[in-house]
């Protein structure tokens, strides 16, 4: 068979899109009914097709190079138009409410600007949005999907990576006038701290703080103090209003750096080891209504993940 055909080119650039969702041969072949062989033979032939790579192979994931990047952006709004259209042509089948469970600080901070995009994409889809922290377990059919953050294991689900985490700290500009130059941790001790409690489960409330001064060689810092709250959003909310310096995940801060409404004093961030996930049931993307909830938030995901982050990454905080 021609290996150029289109019918062949459109078939692998389906596995390239659920390999490119997932960052794993062998989810996208759970997904699509295939075996991981498959998968990675189907994304060898559209690569020599192509002259391009579009994965890093590394050792435990994989990562897509920037022509997969380039192609993801292409292809993903293609085929996403393209199931719309057959919904449509089904008879609604698009239509009705999609349950989505998430944490409350994504919500407040990540997914809620985003929500205009899917309503004016597609408005027949009802989202159902609950918010709940990590330390309420996921059971089974009490969500479509879920977006949790945790080390991307869920036994008896399945997932779908959507974003890597980093932390570093972040503070109001005003913060730092009239007190002394905060130009190592080691000044951290002039100024007043800020601790998310719910950051790591069953740990101190100062154990982020503990996880970043470690991981970038700075573990003599004290950092047992300060004052303590049980919502991400709302210790930012703090750092902006100017009580001290918190400890920030880039997913959640974007757009107060880029507003200057907070500001990263120090020049690392580490990888924590956590990833935003998202989380469904064996069979629950063949509802075309959940996936294309699934597949437009990968596409942000994307997106958002493509921007850069605010500081250098230097080393993992995981605590392994």
């Amino acid at each position: 068979m021609n290996p150029f055909a289109p019918s062949q080119v459109h078939a692998r650039l389906r596995v390239f899109l659920a390999a490119a969702r997932h960052l794993s041969f062998t989810r996208a072949g759970e997904e699509l009914h295939i075996t991981t062989g498959a998968v990675s033979q189907q994304i060898k032939l559209l690569e020599d097709w192509l002259g391009q790579r579009l994965f890093r192979r590394l050792p435990r994931r994989l990562e897509l190079t920037d022509p997969g990047n380039r192609l993801l952006a292409a292809v993903d709004p293609a085929y996403a138009s393209v199931d719309l259209a057959i919904g449509r042509l089904r008879g609604g089948a698009l239509s009705g409410v999609v349950r989505v469970r998430t944490l409350p600080s994504f919500l407040a901070t990540w997914l809620v600007p985003r929500l205009p995009r899917l309503m004016a994409r597609y408005p027949q889809i009802e989202l159902q949005v609950v918010a709940e922290d990590s330390t309420y377990s996921l059971r089974d059919g009490e969500f479509d999907l879920a977006i949790d953050l945790n080390d991307g294991t869920y036994p008896g689900f399945q997932s779908t990576m959507l974003l890597e985490e980093e932390i570093f700290p972040v503070c109001s500009p005003a913060l730092l006038l009239g007190r002394p130059p905060l130009d190592s941790p080691d000044e951290l001790h002039h100024y007043p701290l800020l601790h998310d409690m719910t950051a790591w489960r069953g740990s101190p409330p100062y154990a982020e703080w503990e996880r970043y001064l470690r991981a970038i060689g700075a573990p003599q810092v004290d950092v047992r103090r300060g004052y303590m709250f049980n919502r991400n959003h709302i210790t930012m909310q703090c750092a902006i209003a100017g009580m001290g310096l918190a400890i920030a995940r880039r997913t959640l801060i974007t757009n107060e750096l880029d507003s200057g409404r907070l500001v990263a004093p120090f020049s690392q961030s580490v990888r924590t080891g956590k990833r935003y996930c998202l989380v469904y049931s064996a069979g629950a993307l063949s509802d075309p209504r959940v996936s294309i909830v699934h597949d437009w938030l990968v596409a942000e995901a994307g997106e958002a993940q493509a921007g850069g982050a605010p500081a250098q990454v230097v080393g993992d905080g995981a605590g392994r």
